[in-house]
């Protein structure tokens, strides 16, 4: 088999979307429970969901020694190319429980 027939590792998205769909889906869910859905570690989760909250894009607060997620649906994707899109469109894309809300 050439190394142009060789099957490549790759996703259309992206484990920063993967972890947001997932928090979707959960605004409760535990980062143990996302790495999993996700396929990758439970560090890698949390660095995921510290730039998705330094970027804006998820709120995190504390209810007593959980936490719970946040979604803006008003923040705008990153990419050039969905330049002033919001992310409301991707995730009621993917939604699998009615509407998405704020």
């Amino acid at each position: 088999m050439s190394s142009e027939e060789t099957p490549r590792n790759w996703r259309f998205l992206t484990n920063h979307t993967q972890v947001l769909l997932a928090i979707a889906r959960d605004p409760d869910v535990r980062l143990r429970d996302v790495a999993h859905d996700v396929g990758i570690t439970e560090r890698a989760a949390q660095r995921i969901l510290a730039d998705l909250v330094r970027a804006g894009y998820i709120d995190r607060q504390r209810h007593g020694r959980r936490n719970r997620y946040l979604i803006n649906p008003h923040a705008h994707m990153r990419h050039p190319a969905q330049e002033g899109q919001e992310i409301r469109a991707l995730l009621e894309l993917f939604a699998t429980d009615g509407p998405i809300q704020g």
